[in-house]
């Protein structure tokens, strides 16, 4: 019986030289039955030359300009054919066996809709990448945080986190997602543009009676920040505004109404605490944040993806508020927050 086909897709944007740094180890998979696409997000730089000329095996498919990383991904897995699709970041090292395990896994329990591998830092390869560490989690305000990283703080793998098992969310630097889920699924929100897109996603498919799992026998080696670097005013802006549409999209109603009260004073404090310490790029774009949430609600949300039902309780869900256990308690890792909570 043939192996079941993969394609592995690689969203580009002005990325040559991630292309060139990474893209042997992709080729070097040992897995049987597997395609590598590069899908061109209108690069300026000579990212298509470079593959014409150096790959012209690889297929690639060419936009005229950056659709963002939600829309960009959607036009372009409607152009491939696959039983399973890897969304996989350009800025990444992966390992000889990486395709193995995760497909292992999907095909023994076909309830498992995606998963991710174990994402550790390119540069310092013994810690957790922020970008999804060994699986992500939500907590209950819908602050994201993951298995090996807790904000910004990214711990060192000592084989701690290296059971498979139900997450809240899988990343979207290295997303393993079966075709037809996907597509059910009408894809990532484009109105997301970029972050939060997979955690939007994966939310709506665990909705849909689905599971999202970690595969940490799956290891890769992620750079991180290659297009907006943490920090950056343009990426709080689209992180704040993604996540409140997100919860509005995705919670039930009775939910819905005291959570993101909550939220409105968590980000505000935020704002604030950024505007007093001399950050007031980082207070500009919480604000502009919400706005961009309230056009969205008046004028744009009909346009958005929504899920067919809504459940309280996910996997992969802490009904605590991760903010208060890490800042006012101190718990700084993974383990201290979720050991006694499960």
């Amino acid at each position: 019986m043939p192996s079941p086909k993969i394609a592995v897709v690689i969203l580009n944007w002005n990325g040559k030289n991630f292309l060139e740094q990474f893209l042997p180890s992709v080729l070097s998979s040992s897995y049987p039955n597997y395609e590598v696409i590069v899908a061109d997000n209108g690069s300026a730089d000579d990212s298509v030359v470079f593959l014409q000329n150096n790959y012209p095996a690889i297929r690639v498919i060419r936009f005229d300009k950056n659709l963002g990383f939600a829309k960009g991904y959607n036009e372009a897995l409607k152009q491939v054919e696959s039983d399973y699709y890897v969304l996989l970041n350009s800025d990444v090292e992966v390992t000889k066996d990486w395709l193995e395990p995760m497909i292992t896994l999907l095909e023994s329990d076909r309830a498992i809709a995606a998963c991710q591998p174990k994402l550790l830092s390119f540069k310092n390869k013994h810690l957790f990448e922020y970008a999804g560490a060994a699986g992500g989690w939500l907590d209950k305000f819908g602050y994201p945080f993951a298995k090996g990283r807790v904000f910004d703080i990214c711990e060192e793998d000592h084989g701690q986190y290296d059971q498979s098992e139900p997450i809240f969310w899988a990343s979207g630097a290295a997303l393993f997602i079966r075709a037809k889920i996907f597509h059910a699924m009408q894809g990532f929100d484009e109105y997301f543009f970029a972050h939060q897109e997979e955690i939007d996603l994966c939310w709506r498919i665990q909705l849909a009676g689905h599971t999202i799992y970690s595969c940490p026998a799956s290891v890769i080696y992620h750079v991180g920040g290659g297009t907006l670097p943490r920090g950056n005013t343009k990426k709080t802006y689209l992180n704040f505004r993604n996540n409140k549409i997100m919860l509005s999209k995705n919670l039930p109603f009775p939910q819905k109404l005291w959570i993101m009260s909550v939220r409105n004073l968590l980000d505000g404090i935020s704002a604030w605490k950024g505007l007093l310490t001399g950050d007031g790029g980082y207070f500009v774009a919480i604000v502009r944040a919400h706005l961009a949430f309230a056009k969205w609600w008046c004028l744009y949300r009909k346009k958005s993806v929504f899920p067919a039902s809504k459940k309280e309780v996910l996997a992969g869900q802490l009904q605590k508020n991760i903010a208060w256990l890490h800042f006012v308690k101190g718990k700084k890792t993974f383990s201290e927050i979720v050991t006694k909570t499960k």
